[in-house]
This record gives structure tokens, sequence and C-alpha cells, in this order.
């Protein structure tokens, strides 16, 4: 099976209106696929792709065929656009509403469903998972899509269903229930959030879910018919099959379509397209193409089904000489280790109900995703997509191939399944398709198209000692920065390029320095303001200066990484020398432009640090060097922070790890600020400390560990950059201080 990109169709409001009071045989299609093409189109009742929302609602919906920005062959990244700046939704208060009467809906597809709806929402603003790469995504607000939701709860919608509205084009052989329109389904939709008192609004997002036995469809169904079902294989590729669709989002919003208000109603529907393997109940039937159909993302990024082993001449003769045990048995090893139709099944073992279909709902989460990051970037159906108007998780559709990657694509006994996970939200394994990344085709660097996650790893390397008023070098292209590009849009809403900001502050009190990356169209010449990824400085006085480089991204997220530069020369006049920041008020220019001002983010960086410090000039100093040895964030925060040090005098002291107080902010942590930074730089909390003492001159380990609480808090993350501290005093009372940062990761 080829992966596939998302369609679009749209009704007029005469067409709308006739479905909404049953008049079936007029209602044209609400999703097309062309038999001729895989890609998505956006059409009109006509045919045209002229379509309007003011007049024509639209639906965005995952259909089993098409092809993704990877194959080039349907989703056409490069034109990806939002031209009139139209609505992203900047928040996403979702409710789960499971249309069950009959409550066929088991209680365990629905727990792991709303698990991963509040796990999502606990898990917001977290650069490690896939919806942080939506953040890019803006509109005339230039405030970005949200990365993040807020689950208000799941409800059961007991109501009788209507009389069927359409003609299933393969009726459940066991149990079959009803056929529902998508007009059905708003009119209950609107129904119920009238009834319960529900929020409307752009800021909240309504997941329909119905049970498996009940078929959702666009039009009158049928075997040609547009349906959450299909006859026929997937591999005879029938008309039904290629008009089928697993999930879409739409919207009623009757007094503002274009550009929505507290009238709207932004809904996903999710019908069940999970199959039923690993079930007593449900038939065996498959459902590779709307969910992972069984590879290994290692060697196979791109799900399709593997081929079938052919077995030898003599596998065959030997398995015709076994009994009928030893066959069904070789039966079962061929299905576990050839080609299987679902990933993952990640529960094991028998459910309440005696079965092994937990991980049905896996793939239901799936799809779950995909319509939370579409529906968020296109709410309305008219913001970003490309022009074959694929949203952006067609762009790489049925890609799941992250750095995350954990489990098997083995097949498990029962189930035949595998237990692969790419996702980690609140503590919980997911298996996600991944984001489309614009800004790969901005920038050449990462250049990376679907993504799991994004980084924003602020990075440049601390020249060696030099003299002062030498002309020294910061480089911080060395950054790793996914949402390095996008677009933005002017006052009059008008799309122009936007770009990362790195700012430098050299620690010696001069102004700091911000600009763009070179590359960027604002940046004439490499390395004049108002760019400035790199940036050349030069320190009047002698000192330890502490630099520190802030990256922001295009989706408001920011990092920062700090190390120290030693200047050799005299002080500032009438000041001591000091390694802990400014060797006074005398620096010469560096290049750079306006100031920019960085929002809260999170990002990781290392690096090492010796430092002299400095006191009268009669009074000499202890020397002390450290280096961090962990690099692991779980041995760290079960173990402690292991550092190597050491001093060349008997000293008295005390570390510090230190966490930038945004980040500390995102992830609930409280603890007291960090002092003594030098002037300008980011804030910082003391998350953790540890006392030194020692008799005379050496070297020596300490780790450094945390209480539950900060455990806690960090290990929710998936990266994280620390700067620890020594600061040091001598016998003869002189002090030194010493910094270098980290980066842990799981």
């Amino acid at each position: 099976m080829a992966p596939f990109a998302c369609t679009f169709r749209r009704l007029t409001a005469a067409q709308l209106s006739l479905l909404l009071v049953g008049a079936l045989a007029t209602l044209s299609l609400g999703l097309l696929c062309l038999a001729t093409s895989a890609q998505a189109r956006v059409e009109t009742a006509e045919g045209t792709t002229n379509c309007n929302v003011v007049s024509e609602p639209c639906y965005g919906a995952q259909p089993r065929n098409g092809a993704s920005v990877l194959d080039g062959n349907g989703a056409v990244g490069s034109t990806f656009n939002n031209p009139g700046g139209n609505r992203v939704l900047h928040a996403a208060n979702t409710y789960a509403i499971y249309w069950d009467p009959q409550n066929l809906y088991d209680g365990d597809w629905r727990g792991l469903i709303d698990g991963f709806l509040a796990n999502l929402g606990a898990s917001g603003g977290q650069l490690s998972n896939v919806f942080a790469v939506d953040a890019q995504y803006t509109d005339r607000t230039n405030v970005p899509a949200t990365d993040r939701s807020t689950f208000h709860g799941a409800y059961t919608d007991s109501s009788s269903y209507p009389a069927e509205g359409c003609l299933d084009p393969e009726p459940l052989k066991i149990g079959a229930v009803t056929c529902l329109t998508d007009a059905q389904l708003r009119e209950q939709l609107q129904t119920f959030i009238t009834q319960h008192g529900l929020q409307k609004g752009t800021g909240t997002v309504f997941y329909l879910l119905t049970p498996p036995g009940v078929t959702v469809c666009l039009d009158k169904g049928g075997l040609t018919g547009h349906c959450s079902d299909h006859s026929g294989s997937i591999e005879a590729e029938t008309a039904s099959y290629k008009n089928s669709f697993c999930s879409y989002h739409s919207a009623v919003s009757p007094t503002s379509p274009a550009e929505g208000d507290a009238n709207t109603i932004i809904y996903a529907t999710i019908p069940w397209t999970a199959g039923g393997l690993g079930s007593d109940v449900l038939p065996e039937n498959p459902a590779y193409a709307c969910q992972d159909g069984g590879f290994d993302p290692s060697t196979n990024p791109i799900e399709k089904p593997e081929a079938k082993k052919e077995l030898t001449k003599a596998e065959e003769e030997q398995i015709e000489k076994m009994n009928k045990e030893e066959k069904q048995k070789q039966k079962e090893k061929e299905q576990r280790e050839g080609p299987h139709v679902q990933e993952p099944d990640q529960v094991k073992g028998f459910d309440q109900d005696g079965d092994f279909d937990q991980g049905l709902a896996d793939l239901i989460i799936n799809q779950i995703a995909v319509e939370q990051q579409n529906t968020v970037t296109n709410p309305l159906l008219n913001a970003w997509q490309d022009e074959a108007h694929n949203e952006a998780t067609d762009e790489c559709r049925n890609f799941f191939a992250s750095g995350l990657v954990n489990g098997s694509s083995t097949a498990q006994e029962y189930t035949i399944a595998g237990s692969l996970t790419n996702q980690s939200l609140n503590g919980a394994g997911y298996y996600l398709n991944t984001a489309f990344n614009l800004a790969r085709f901005r920038l050449s660097y990462p250049g990376v198209p679907c993504m799991g996650g994004v980084s924003l790893v602020p990075q440049f390397t601390a020249p060696n000692p030099v003299n002062a008023n030498e002309v020294v070098g910061f480089d911080g292209m060395e950054s790793n920065i996914s949402l390095n590009a996008a677009i933005g849009y002017s006052k009059l809403g008008v799309p122009q390029p936007n770009y990362a900001t790195y700012t430098w502050n050299y620690g010696d009190g001069t102004p700091a320095v911000s600009g763009f990356a070179p590359g960027a169209p604002a940046c004439e010449k490499p390395w004049l303001s108002p760019c400035a990824a790199g940036v050349f400085h030069s320190y009047q006085y002698g000192g330890t200066y502490n630099v520190t480089l802030t990256v922001t991204d295009v989706g408001g997220n920011a990092a920062s990484v700090t190390k120290p530069v030693t200047v050799v020369g005299p002080p500032p006049p009438g000041k001591e020398q000091s390694s802990g920041g400014s060797g006074g008020s005398g620096g010469s220019g560096g290049s750079g432009g306006s100031g920019q001002t960085s929002q809260a983010g999170t990002g990781s960086s290392q690096g090492g640090g010796a430092s002299q410090g400095a006191g009268p000039s009669s009074t000499p100093n202890p020397v002390a060097t450290q280096a961090i040895v962990s690099r692991s964030l779980r041995n760290v925060l079960r173990n402690g922070l292991a550092v190597r040090y050491s001093v060349n005098e008997q000293v008295t002291g005390r570390f510090e790890v230190l966490l930038a107080a945004s980040i500390a902010r995102r992830i609930g942590l409280h603890g007291p600020s960090a002092t003594g930074l030098a002037k300008g730089s980011p804030a910082e909390i003391v998350i953790a400390k540890a006392i030194l003492v020692t008799t005379k001159g050496g070297r020596n380990t300490v780790k450094i560990l945390y209480s539950k609480r900060t455990a806690a808090a960090l290990g929710r993350m998936h990266k994280v950059s620390l700067m620890l501290r020594l600061v040091v005093r001598g016998a003869s009372a002189g002090t030194a201080t010493v910094l270098s940062t980290v980066t842990l990761s799981h």
C-alpha cells in the first residue's frame, strides 16, 4: 500500500440544507479520491477546485490511498502555504464524545483513548513530541498554532441512532449496526453541545467517535460511495477502496465561515477503522490503510506491507511431512514472522473481556493525533495546505520513523501485531504519524521534511584564551534548530519570510546583539547586521566572561547556552578581576542588529569549563576544574549527576545545578533564583546542590543528587540542558568559579 495524502470535498449551502432534512438522494460527494491519481484534491460539488468556504462547507479527510511528499507523487511540500493568513487554532480544549447508545465501544479502548488525550494535555509544549512541529504555522496574528491541548473530558452520547442514512459498502458480518452520514453526525453533535452547555468557538475541538459496526459516509454510500468502510481488498484497489477514508475533520460555522467565531463548532469524526484482530467478537478483517501495516522503521521507514516470504521447495516438503498440530504451529509462526496487518498493539495479555484487542485503540489514537494536527493548522479548511490540498500530516503520510522508535515490529502471538512506539507522552508510549516541517524547504539545514519532534540546541565553541582588545569570533551556526524558517505576516496580512533569531550577551556589560542567520534574505551579506548567528567581539579588559547565546525559533521556543571566555590583560580600573561575569564595562562592538524578546522554550547544549577566580591582587586564588561525566538523564535522576573535579589546594565550596527559569516554569519546577550571573544572562534557578570540602589539592568525583520532586519533573522531558556552577574558596580566602553545561537525554 502506498502512502497517501488528504482529500477535501465541499458541499454547497443548499446541498447541506438538504442533508440536514434527510434528502440523501441529492447529496453530492463529501470526499473525492480520483481513480486516476493518488493526489488529494479540493473539489466543489460541480467538480471544480474553486472552493469558497464562505458559501461551501469543507471536509478534510484521510483517504486510504494517496502519496506523501516523501514519495514525490502526491504531496507538494514546497508549495505548502497559507497565503491569506487564515486562522489557525491558538488553543485546543478537547472533548471526546462517544455516540454509542448500544455500549459497543469497549471500556478498555475508551480508557486508552481518553488517557492519550489527557497525556497529550500533560505533555504540551515539549519539543520532543510530534505536536511541537505545528508551532511553525501561524496566521495573520503571527501567533503560532497551538502545540498543546487541554483535555476537558469524555462523554457517552446514548441517544438512539436515526434511521440509516446511507448504504454500507461492506457491512460488518458480525453485528453491523447502522450507516450514518456526516449530516446526521453534525446534527446530533450540535444537539449534544446544546443539551450539555458545552463551550463552542475556535478554542474547542470535539472528537466524535463511533463504535465497530457503525459506518460513516459523506454521501449515500454504496459500492462507489465515500465511506469509512469499503468493499473488496486493498490489493484490488476497487473504487470503493479508493473512495474510502479513515477519519476527517470539519467545522460548522454559521455566522463566520471564513474566520470562525463563538458560534463555530470545530470537530473531527473518528469512525472505527481499526479492524478486529485479537478480538473474539469482531471479524479479523485487516485494516492496513488506516494504520501501520507491519514494517521495521529502521529499514523501511515509509509504511508499506511487507512482501510475503516465499518458501523453498525443501521447506515446503518439510511442512508436508508435519502432522496436523505441527502444521498449525507452523502457520501461526508464518503469520507472526511474515507480513502482518497492524501495528502497534502495545497491550500484552488478556483484557478484562478475555480478548487481546486492547491495542486496537492505539490505531484509533493515531487517527486522533493526525486530526489534531490538521485541525489546529487548518481548522476551517482554508489555511495551511499545499497546492494539491494536502494538510500538515498528509505531507508525511504513513511515515512513522523518528529517533524515539522503541519496541519491535515482530508480531505478537495472539494479535499478529507488533509493539512499536515513537512518542512518549507523560510517560506513555504511542506510535504516531510524523508531521511536516515547512522549514525544510526554506533553509537547507537541518533539512528534515518529516519529524516526530523538533530540536532547539544552541551551540557555539568558546575561543581559547585571548588578549585584551583582540577580536574573537562566536559561531552560532553550530546550533541545531529544526524550526529555523517559516512564513510570517505583515500588519496588512501579507506573507513574508520569518526566521529564527540569535541573541548574544558577551558578559561584559556591552549591549546584547540580535539578528538572523546567514542565508536569510534579510542578511544581505553574512555576518553583517541584522545577521547574528556568527558575531565578532573584543574585550577591553582582562577577566573571565560568561558568553550567552539565546536562540528563538519561529515557533517562539527559546533556549540558551553559556560558556566562559578567558581574556588576558589588566582588570578594569578600580575593579578586581572576576571570573563570574563582567570583566568591566569596557568591550568593543560586535556585529548584530535590533534586540529581540525571547519567549520561553526548551533546549539543550553541552560544554565544559575551567576558571580561575580572582580576589585582591595580594590574595592568591585557588585553581579549580570540573567535567560532567553523566549524559543519561534517566541515570542522573536515579543515581545523581556525576562530576569529576580537581583543585590545587585545600578548599571549601559548593556545586550548584542550574536550570533555565523559563523551562522550570514550563514543567512546574520551583527553586531559588541563581544569583551572581553575568549581567543580561537568562534567569536560572538552583535545582540541586552539593558541598565540597577538601583537605588538600587533588582530584575526585562527586555525585549530586536530586529531590524526588525535581526528579519527577525532569523525568517528563526528553532532553534537558543544565548548567553546573562550582564556587570554591581557598585557604587564603581567594575564590574561583567554574561554569559548564551539559545535555542530558533519556
